[in-house]
């Protein structure tokens, strides 16, 4: 590896800039889709492989300019740049482009991450804990990585990309980045020192201190276990539908993991108690929400007093004097974020919460309530992905996922059912707005459920 920072940031970017802003928009993790890109300014840039041999590797932190946000407000991307002479057909999917200027000029690059020797040089930085620039690899120092394990991408769709290593590791690389502590490192450090098994514990992680920029240092990526021969929920409760199998065995041992993982965050980390004057803004959050969601998504609107009712009966309920306690969560949970073994044991990953809201909203103490209200929703979406629906197993599942929570937890989340469908009800609107932007096709499936809360008068 090249501890120098060479060729120069603005000559590099300058002649890749045509390329990544037609390469850049059609990546999955990209967030700013519907808007050209118009340029980009450098963040970071530093030479991890030397492009003056067969192979070069470039990490960049780069900051994509769209109209009509301001140039300092545009999100920043990280970057892994291989560099090549020519490109081999294996491959050919990870073709960023041919520079015709500049200090590349004449070469191949692409997005390293495909390349299983660029991906192993990351795992050999954590191994060796080498700083490089601004670039400082980091690992916890009782757990060991072996050398020699052979790189593969993973190909599914997602909004960040993970590598996995020998069936050994899996490396999460972050794509949109921003300065502060992640919660996709925090918490899984908070519950590895509660010694929870629920959540693989980080091996090494990836962060950028960068000396001319005031802000807090950027989690670039994360590794940990990788859970070998796990499904995740999602493939699995789809699988079982399809054969007409019942999930509620399953969907007992998630809710016991979920409020595992609860009752560890709540140890680790600090509680705080919501009254009326704390929950307030989290309601007229809601109700603001509704509102924008009538406005974008027209369907919504025969539904929009009941489910304000929802929102006003858990002010209500505030105003009258009731607390609830919140904690950490996991911010974004479904069964997409799930895996089990195939000891039958159920894993939590992915606790970077909903990468569009900002950083410090997702570290924010919430009730858990929100995370199982997610999973209530994400029962739902599962039973709807059949022909014909399968209500009746959405029903099933979700009342043993209520009491799996409640025989670890000892409360179960649907004896307090205003809160629980105040929740529910948020989730829900955000989903009809996602849908009828991106998935037309789905969108019956989270307005069946508006229907559902819009009438329902749990008091």
């Amino acid at each position: 590896m090249a501890e120098t920072v060479s060729p120069s940031t603005p000559a590099l970017l300058a002649s890749l800039d045509p390329l990544l802003r037609e390469w850049l928009p059609r990546q999955r993790w990209f967030a700013g889709k519907g808007s050209p890109v118009t340029g980009f300014s450098p963040v970071a840039q530093t030479e991890l492989l030397p492009s003056d041999g067969r192979l070069g590797l470039h990490h960049l932190l780069v900051r994509a300019h769209q109209p009509p946000a301001p140039a300092e407000a545009g999100d920043c991307y990280q970057l892994l740049i291989g560099v090549r002479e020519a490109l081999p057909p294996r491959l050919a999917p990870a073709l960023i482009g041919h520079v015709t200027e500049g200090p590349l000029a004449g070469h191949t690059v692409y997005d390293a991450l495909y390349d299983p020797r660029p991906a192993e040089v990351l795992l050999e930085a954590l191994r060796t804990r080498a700083r490089i620039g601004g670039l400082r690899f980091e690992r916890d120092p009782d757990r060991e990585i072996r050398d020699g394990l052979v790189a593969r991408l993973m190909t599914a769709e997602q909004s960040n990309s993970s590598v996995v290593y020998g069936d050994t590791f899996i490396l999460k690389l972050l794509r949109r980045v921003v300065p502060g502590v992640n919660p996709d490192l925090e918490l899984p450090l908070a519950l590895a020192r509660e010694g929870c098994a629920r959540v693989p514990a980080p091996t090494a992680w990836l962060r950028a201190e960068l000396a001319d920029e005031p802000a807090e240092p950027y989690v670039l990526a994360v590794l940990q276990p990788f859970v070998r021969g796990a499904t995740d929920g999602w493939e699995l409760a789809l699988r079982e539908l399809a054969k007409g199998e019942d999930f509620t065995a399953e969907a007992r041992a998630l809710g016991r993991a979920t409020a595992e993982v609860h009752t560890a965050l709540a140890r680790a980390l600090p509680t705080v108690t919501l009254g009326h004057s704390q929950l307030e803004p989290q309601v007229a959050g809601m109700t603001e929400r509704l509102a924008a969601a009538v406005q974008a998504v027209p369907a919504l609107r025969p539904y929009e007093d009941g489910l304000r009712s929802a929102y006003s009966a858990l002010a209500d309920l505030a105003a009258e004097g009731r607390t609830w306690t919140a904690q950490r969560i996991h911010g974004d949970l479904h069964l997409g974020q799930c895996l089990r073994a195939p000891s039958g044991e159920w894993s939590l990953i992915d606790f970077e919460g909903e990468p569009a809201r900002p950083l410090a909203e997702r570290r924010m103490p919430q009730p858990p309530v929100r995370d199982i209200a997610g999973m209530l929703r994400s029962f739902d979406y599962a039973a709807h992905s059949v022909t014909p629906a399968a209500p009746g197993w959405a029903r099933r599942c979700r009342a043993a996922y209520c009491s799996g929570y409640a025989e670890i937890s000892g409360v179960d989340p649907r004896t307090d059912p205003v809160l629980l469908r105040a929740y529910e009800t948020d989730k829900a609107v955000y989903e009809v707005v996602y849908e009828a932007r991106h998935r037309p096709d789905w969108l019956p499936v989270p307005l069946s459920a508006v229907q559902r809360l819009a009438t329902s008068d749990p008091t």
